[in-house]
C-alpha cells in the first residue's frame, strides 16, 4: 500500500451498478443491511460485499472490496448464505446509515467522512420506494 492509500475493514455491506457507482450500507447488526442489498440486487445492482467491507482510500476516492473469505456470498435471514455474482470492487458514491431514520420529505444534502473522504449520506427510509430511489440516485444523482 502506498503512503497515499489508507484502508479500513468495516461492518458494512456494499452494492453497486458498476465499478464506479458503489453504495455503502452501514448500521448495527439486524438493521437490514443485507435486506436492502438483496432488494437493490433484485433491481439490478450487484453485490460487492456483505457484512464486512474493506474501504481503501486512494487520493480523493474511496474504493470498496469484499474480504476474500466473504466474496460472492450474502446472508438472507431465514434462508441462509446465498451465492451471488459480484463485482470485485467499486468506487463509493454514497453511504446509507440504517441506524438513522429520515424524517424529512425532501431531506437536506448530508455528507459523511470515511477515511478522510466526504461522500453523500442518506438515512433509512421506511417504505417501498427507498431501494428504487437509491438505484435511481446511483444512475443520475439528485436534482438541485
Amino acid at each position: 500500500m502506498s503512503p497515499a492509500q489508507e484502508e479500513v475493514n468495516l461492518h458494512a455491506s456494499c452494492v453497486a451498478l458498476d465499478s464506479d457507482s458503489g453504495l455503502l450500507i452501514i448500521g448495527p447488526s439486524g438493521s437490514g443491511k443485507s435486506t436492502l442489498s438483496l432488494t437493490m440486487m433484485a433491481l439490478g445492482a450487484r453485490l460487492v460485499s456483505d457484512d464486512r467491507t474493506i474501504l481503501t482510500r486512494d487520493a480523493d476516492d474511496l474504493m470498496a472490496t469484499a474480504p476474500e473469505t466473504l466474496s460472492g456470498m450474502i446472508e438472507a435471514r431465514g434462508v441462509g448464505l446465498l451465492t451471488a455474482e459480484c463485482l470485485s470492487h467499486t468506487r463509493l458514491r454514497a453511504v446509507v446509515d440504517l441506524a438513522q431514520v429520515e424524517t424529512e420529505r425532501l431531506p437536506p444534502r448530508r455528507e459523511k467522512a470515511l477515511i478522510g473522504v466526504s461522500i453523500p449520506l442518506f438515512y433509512r427510509v421506511d417504505g417501498p420506494q427507498f431501494a428504487p430511489a437509491l438505484i435511481q440516485w446511483l444512475k443520475g444523482g439528485r436534482c438541485a
